[in-house]
């Protein structure tokens, strides 16, 4: 079966086409389509036996593009052919027996043609608006839904293909998702393809996805590592964690903090990561600059896609971190994230904006993203009216509006949040779907929180997750 990320390479890289391979098959890509028609053939058989040798280090395919005699020279998995190439049976005498044989069509009919001719798997597109190629022709999901009802061979959906578009492909009845700029084009390749290559998680057997918290301990169970595993596990992803810090607490406040050492940190992460490994990592309490570095050191090195939630002030409003804490945050941590969650207080010790409104929330976010940030969650509950939440994707920018609840049992929203969106993303949901799944979840825990302790009490995160999924079973 062929499943998985499809990477189609670009031919002007500028020389860098093996470091953009290699760092999305680091990402999760399963499948490299070397496109060099336009290359010299001694420089094209050269960079084809590098991405031969490449894909074969990631257990990866290499399929040629069009050039079933280059396949077989590089003893490639395959060849793709396009409907004006030559015939399907013609390529498989050249390239051999055992080989994989795909064929781009644009139509129920095409789709047939090829599956009869013996491809096995049929490339259907363009599914979206592309300027990847100029005579492209859109055939939009209602054709691959046909296309998937006509034929039995594996569906690869091509074009214009974002991560939203890349899900929607794959719940109308895709196999696969090609991508040429969505992670070619992309500064950071590797957490791109890792974007993509998450949302083929969506339909495994539970727990499905690995979340690893990175966070420090509520001994009062409402916040930290305790709300995390919480969150995760009803969900239905698997949670491992890695302790950063001990507070004695309870709902009245942080009595007291002990910070664990920050080589033991990282001893708990690399050792979770070399077995276990994970699908995404949420950040929460770091408690001093030694941690925040380190840890940003490692998402990096290991091309994490990361949930960073800036712990920064108690609910009491006692500080978590210190002022060697946040500048560490700022220039280390945050260019790491693929997902920054602050509240209010937080943007402001980290801009300098004390945003009062929804464009000085988006304002701050702007400079949060030009700080380094792959994408901003700014969460408004502290502005007075509507609790509206921003959540600036790339260049697009969503809004989510919440209730307001009379109560004050809400201890533990902020990390309950970024753990349930680490855990839907894990799950196969892109960003915006998992922010709005987790804002939904957030909602039912504090609209069915229950009185314990004499302070700020905890939200239920049982009732929330029985409600969740019994909506969405209810929904199916």
């Amino acid at each position: 079966m062929l499943s998985g990320l499809y990477l189609i390479t670009d031919d002007n890289l500028d020389g860098k086409l093996l470091q953009k391979v290699e760092a999305a098959l680091t990402g999760g890509a399963r499948i490299v389509q070397y496109r060099a028609k336009n290359t010299r053939p001694d420089d094209r058989r050269k960079m084809a036996e590098e991405l031969r040798e490449l894909c074969n280090r990631f257990a990866a395919k290499l399929i040629i593009n069009d050039l079933p005699e280059l396949a077989r020279e590089v003893n490639a998995d395959g060849v793709h052919l396009g409907q004006d190439d030559m015939p399907a049976v013609r390529a498989r005498q050249l390239i051999g027996g055992g080989k994989i044989i795909g064929i781009s069509t644009h139509s129920v009919e095409e789709a047939l043609k090829a599956e009869a001719q013996g491809a096995d798997y049929v490339a259907i597109g363009s599914i979206f608006p592309t300027n990847t190629k100029d005579d492209i022709t859109q055939v939009g999901l209602d054709m691959l839904r046909n296309v998937r009802k006509a034929v039995r061979v594996p569906l690869v959906a091509i074009g214009g293909i974002t991560p939203e578009g890349a899900f929607e492909a794959l719940e109308a009845g895709a196999n696969s998702v090609a991508v040429i700029s969505g992670v070619m084009a992309d500064a950071d390749p590797a957490r791109a393809a890792k974007e993509y290559s998450l949302l083929f998680n969506r339909n495994k057997p539970k727990p499905n996805g690995r979340v690893l918290t990175i966070a420090g301990s509520d001994s009062g169970g409402g916040a930290g590592i305790q709300a995390d595993t919480k969150t995760i596990t009803l969900l239905g992803s698997y949670a491992s964690t890695a302790l950063t810090a001990l507070t004695a607490q309870n709902s009245l406040g942080v009595a007291e903090t002990y910070q664990v050492h920050t080589d033991f940190v990282i001893k708990q992460i690399n050792t979770i990561l070399d077995d276990i490994g994970t699908d995404t990592v949420k950040t929460g309490m770091l408690s001093w600059g030694g941690i925040v570095t380190r840890v940003a050191k490692v998402i990096a090195e290991r091309s994490l896609l990361a949930v960073v939630d800036p712990v920064m002030v108690a609910k009491g409003g006692e500080l978590l971190l210190d002022k060697e804490a946040n500048e560490s945050l700022i220039s280390s941590l945050l260019p790491e994230s693929y997902l920054l969650t602050p509240n209010l207080p937080e943007v402001a010790t980290l801009t300098g904006i004390e945003p009062s409104n929804i464009e000085e929330m988006i304002e701050a976010g702007q400079s949060l993203q030009a700080l380094g940030a792959r994408n901003i969650l700014i969460k408004g509950g502290h502005l007075e009216g509507e609790a509206i939440d921003i959540l600036m994707l790339g260049d697009n920018e969503y809004r989510f509006s919440s209730p307001r609840f009379d109560t004050i049992n809400t201890h533990g929203t902020g990390c309950t949040l970024s753990s349930a969106i680490a855990t839907f993303l894990a799950q196969g949901y892109p960003l915006r779907y998992a922010v709005e799944r987790a804002k939904r979840f957030v909602i039912l825990a504090i609209e069915h929180a229950i009185q314990l302790g004499k302070g700020h009490g905890p939200v239920n995160h049982f009732q929330a997750a029985m409600q969740l999924l019994h909506q969405e079973a209810s929904v199916d």
